[in-house]
């Protein structure tokens, strides 16, 4: 019997450690983010239930411990949608010499925590009023 070929091993990549740290985040991101959609599908869901399921999810939603959540929601968003971005830059062929990877990870890093700085602020601002 002949031997099969076999799918590259991640020892056949040269992925660097910001490269590679920054690539394992951003799917990470996305699965906190799957979470974080099915809380969303809930309240909408009470929603349309009706007024006493609506204010029941929101008492739960307001409660202070879930506010943490939803900040730390909103820095994974923060996250994944410059990392995306940085992949989408990928996909075009460009930015993937070493120099420049390790460029866009710390443009990822500063960005997405200036994302989140703004969104945190507007938020805050928007209910404080």
């Amino acid at each position: 019997m002949a031997e099969r070929p076999t799918s590259p091993h991640l020892s056949v990549y040269r992925m660097h450690r910001y490269t590679l740290l920054t690539s394992v985040l951003n799917r990470a991101t996305g699965l906190v983010l799957t979470l974080g959609l099915i809380v969303l599908v809930c309240w909408l869901l009470a929603a349309a239930a009706g007024p006493a399921a609506y204010a029941r999810a929101e008492a739960l939603l307001g409660l202070g411990i879930v506010k943490l959540l939803w900040l730390a929601l909103l820095a994974v968003f923060s996250y994944h949608l410059c990392a995306g971005v940085r992949h989408l830059v990928w996909d075009s062929g460009r930015g993937l010499e070493r120099a420049q990877s390790r460029a866009s990870a710390y443009l990822v890093l500063i960005a997405s925590a200036v994302l989140f700085a703004g969104l945190a602020l507007w938020l805050l601002r928007g209910h404080a009023s």
